[in-house]
């Protein structure tokens, strides 16, 4: 009951605010459950006792969550128990909202996956894990992470070094995130051997990549010519994910290879597209309290 509860019933507190017309009583080890929010209030407890069970701790966070997904028609105990890879120190990489786990769900299941969303969303990190889990499990023989070069009010040419040094800013996010899967130590061997490689769109030309888990980061940022390109490099035994946010255009002239994609390639087997939201940002609260006033004032421009 006390990692059910939290301390001083913190986390009980948590259900009964969001469920004012619920009368929760804790007697012993039982809790029960009356007035007009009861089946709701009750289907969130009863999935906080899974996750408890499930050696999931839970915290103010967790909780919260928990109560949207049951509002949502989700069920919290599947997918926040769902585990992507077991990183580097033993740390478990999961889904954290139901959004997440459609994403994980389809990139397991399809050749190509397109995740579309906000910042924050998880979108690069989660297609990371998964191309770290699909090698690990010999699905692939290595992973190819890139990202159009394209910069957001800056110029490639004012930064020092050769064509590498001026494009690894760029890259910078999809090391991070391959760093937070494995230590330090594999990264480089990895890198070194070449079973994962990092380079720039522009390096994927006249390739033909099989045996591959690929990953192009910031997709909003090709034209349509450079996303036709990129997803006919795709061989045999390979798989790729496509991230981006059509709200952070920064190609010259607007013209986005994202853009409109769904229209053409909706339909094909084995492709699927999943739309994350601010519902499903994991970063600091005030990340998705902006996303959400972005989408509110782009829904409102487009009405008037």
């Amino acid at each position: 009951m006390g990692p059910l509860l939290g301390e001083r019933d913190e986390l009980l507190r948590l259900v009964e605010a969001a469920f004012p017309r619920a009368e929760i009583h804790v007697r012993g080890n039982e809790v029960a459950i009356g007035g007009d929010d009861a089946e709701m209030a009750g289907q969130v407890v009863g999935e906080l006792v899974r996750l408890v069970r499930s050696g999931q701790p839970l915290d103010a966070t967790v909780v919260g969550r928990a109560i949207e997904m049951v509002r949502a028609g989700h069920r919290p105990s599947e997918v926040l128990t769902h585990e992507v890879l077991r990183a580097a120190h033993g740390r478990r990489v999961r889904p954290k909202t139901a959004g997440q786990k459609r994403y994980v769900d389809a990139i397991a299941e399809n050749i190509v996956t397109f995740g579309v969303g906000p910042a924050g969303t998880g979108k690069s990190w989660l297609a990371v894990a998964m191309a770290v889990q699909a090698l690990n499990t010999k699905q692939v023989d290595r992973i190819i992470l890139t990202r159009p070069a394209v910069e957001a009010g800056e110029r490639l040419g004012f930064l020092p070094g050769d064509l590498m040094a001026k494009v690894d800013p760029y890259l910078r996010p999809l090391y991070d995130a391959l760093h937070d899967m494995v230590d330090a130590e594999a990264a480089a061997r990895m890198l070194d051997r070449g079973t994962v490689e990092v380079a720039p769109l522009a390096f994927m030309r006249g390739r033909t990549l099989n045996n591959s888990f690929i990953i192009l980061d910031e997709a909003q940022n090709t034209t349509p010519e450079q996303m036709k390109m990129f997803l006919t490099r795709i061989g045999f035994g390979s798989k790729a994910v496509i991230t981006g946010d059509t709200t952070q255009v920064d190609v010259a002239g607007g013209r986005s290879g994202l853009a409109g994609l769904e229209r053409i390639l909706g339909g094909i087997d084995g492709l699927a597209f999943v739309r994350l939201s601010g519902g499903d940002v994991v970063r600091h609260k005030i990340v998705a309290d902006i996303v959400d006033a972005y989408e509110r004032d782009a829904a409102t421009s487009e009405r008037s």
